[in-house]
């Protein structure tokens, strides 16, 4: 369910924040920026979830992580429920 988009804290943010182009400088700033808002979100968690499981997103920040910690996160919990079998 998408209802947690009414309550986010980007919601009235230009989106294209949330998708820096590059690896630059200047990509770096922009996706430190919208983590930085995403840090102050009440809806982060789910925003996140949404991203990894429901919409398996694959570009820009969703609940305050970029497309490679969100990958990282995913190999680690993919580890962590593989030992617990």
């Amino acid at each position: 369910m998408d209802n947690w988009r009414a309550s986010a804290a980007c919601q009235n943010i230009d989106p294209d924040l949330f998708f820096p182009v590059g690896t630059g400088a200047p990509a770096l700033v922009q996706a430190e920026e919208a983590k930085r808002i995403c840090r102050g979100c009440p809806v982060q968690e789910a925003c996140l979830r949404w991203a990894m499981d429901d919409s398996r997103q694959v570009t820009g920040v969703w609940g305050g992580l970029d497309e490679n910690e969100r990958r990282c996160l995913k190999r680690r919990l993919h580890h962590r429920t593989a030992k617990a079998r």
